[in-house]
């Protein structure tokens, strides 16, 4: 539908042309009607219009029948989590994650934190939002309730959980949350874990006084880089505005590819849980495969995206699941992605081990260099991929269509896919230990896309 802001798994769009408060109410209302709602939960980031939206979306559902449970300001595994622990039909996030300033949108769950996706909800939503369905009005006194905010002790439990019965090291950690809503998460786990928490645009604030916080952008990794260096600290993480997704620097400040820590996180929850399936995106391969295999483990690929991800996550019984923009899914936080149970694995194999960050992963960037992900602004999406395919097919052991185009050679292979959500194309290059090669590749790449 023209102007529709319903995206492949999620609602993102421009405020207030295509979400306002007519919008938000009016998706509350979409969600009672086609889930046949009784309860649902609701939270919303930091963004100064998530709140109100947050509050329509309530009011739409409420005057519909249904009663929700506010989480209020959190982060959207919060809504996850508490849509699965309460036995809720239903989670909504209110957020635009990294987009910039002047959008928003929601992320949705179905009961159990089970992903919503084009067959199963969003498609049907948006009938109904974009629509001219007449939804039946509900007298006063079936009208649903709002609960109290409810407690947040559960899931600081479950977060706990992750590192219980382990002697963790006393690490100096710089934790930048870049003015989103991680924040206030440390402060809630700190008194109980023995690090130092050195704390960097720490306070949520709508306003973004330092712009959108997204650490895969390069540009927005010096703050905490620098902040590692200067303390001397053990490792930094960072998270983006919603915090369903971490970032890692090592102690001398480097940032570490989301790629990387994929395989690091498999191969310590393989310890545990031999035999166990790992779930992984198409866009970067070799490491996640050669690390999960070598810890027996069975590495599945999946498309792109938290919606498909948590689908197989779950028709799979696989145990976690990595993106290498950051998403971590596990099997027991609801087959869902948080960005706060990652760096508890992280640090406590740290602890464990007795190695640091950098130690654990820089062998395996020396065996297999990846180029990261590189987005070009296009016009042409679709046409540009198959100029791609045409070109590089010729020669290739193997070509795959899971999500872009993935081609495949004997030393060297890469990814190409558009965004859901923007007008770009991102690339992505990995070689076999030859990261001459992938700097050769990727030149190549941005010259044939640069010219057509």
């Amino acid at each position: 539908m023209s102007n529709s802001p319903f995206k492949a798994y999620d609602v993102r769009g421009l405020i207030p042309d295509q979400i306002n408060m007519p919008f938000a109410y009016r998706f509350g209302q979409a969600v009672a009607h086609q889930l046949k709602a009784k309860t649902i939960v609701v939270g919303h980031d930091m963004r100064l219009d998530s709140a109100p939206l947050a509050e329509a979306i309530t009011q739409g559902l409420m005057d519909s029948g249904v009663d929700v449970l506010p989480v209020g300001q959190c982060g959207t595994e919060e809504v996850y989590f508490h849509t699965d622990n309460s036995g809720a039909d239903g989670g909504l996030m209110v957020t635009a994650s990294h987009n910039p300033q002047n959008y928003n949108g929601i992320k949705m769950v179905l009961k159990g934190a089970r992903a919503a996706t084009q067959e199963n909800a969003l498609g049907p939503l948006e009938e109904l939002v974009m629509g001219q369905t007449k939804f039946a009005p509900v007298t006063y006194e079936l009208r649903g309730k709002k609960r109290t905010i409810l407690d947040r002790t559960k899931y600081i439990a479950r977060l706990l959980d992750q590192v219980k019965g382990l002697d963790l090291k006393p690490l100096k950690i710089v934790c930048h949350a870049g003015n989103g809503c991680a924040g206030a998460i440390i402060d809630m786990l700190e008194p109980h874990l023995p690090f130092t928490f050195i704390k960097v645009d720490h306070e949520a604030d709508g306003n973004l006084p330092n712009g959108i916080p997204n650490p895969l952008l390069p540009e927005k990794r010096a703050k905490a880089a620098n902040a590692v260096k200067e303390h001397g600290a053990d490792l930094g993480i960072a998270w983006d505005g919603d915090f369903d997704r971490c970032f890692f620097y090592d102690h001398t400040g480097e940032f570490v590819e989301g790629y990387y820590l994929v395989g690091l996180i498999a191969q310590t929850l393989l310890q545990n849980k031999p035999g166990g399936k790992i779930i992984y995106d198409p866009r970067l391969t070799w490491n996640t495969i050669d690390v999960v295999e070598a810890a027996g483990g069975v590495p599945i690929i999946s498309k792109t995206g938290h919606a498909f991800f948590k689908q197989i996550m779950r028709e799979e019984n696989a145990i976690y699941g990595g993106e290498m923009s950051a998403h971590h899914y596990f099997d027991d936080f609801s087959f869902c992605d948080t960005g706060m149970v990652p760096w508890l694995a992280i640090v406590s194999e740290i602890s464990t081990s007795g190695k640091t960050l950098k130690e654990m992963v820089e062998e395996r960037i020396a065996k297999f260099p990846c180029s990261g992900e590189i987005n070009f602004t296009v016009k042409n999406a679709p046409a540009l991929l198959q100029k791609i395919e045409e070109v590089y097919t010729p020669g290739a052991i193997k070509v795959e269509h899971i999500d872009g185009v993935s081609v495949e050679f004997e030393n060297w292979r890469f990814n190409v896919r558009s965004s859901n959500t923007e007008p770009l194309l991102r690339i992505n290059v990995e070689s076999r230990g030859d990261k001459t090669l992938v700097d050769q590749k990727v030149k190549e790449l941005s010259d044939l896309i640069n010219a057509t």
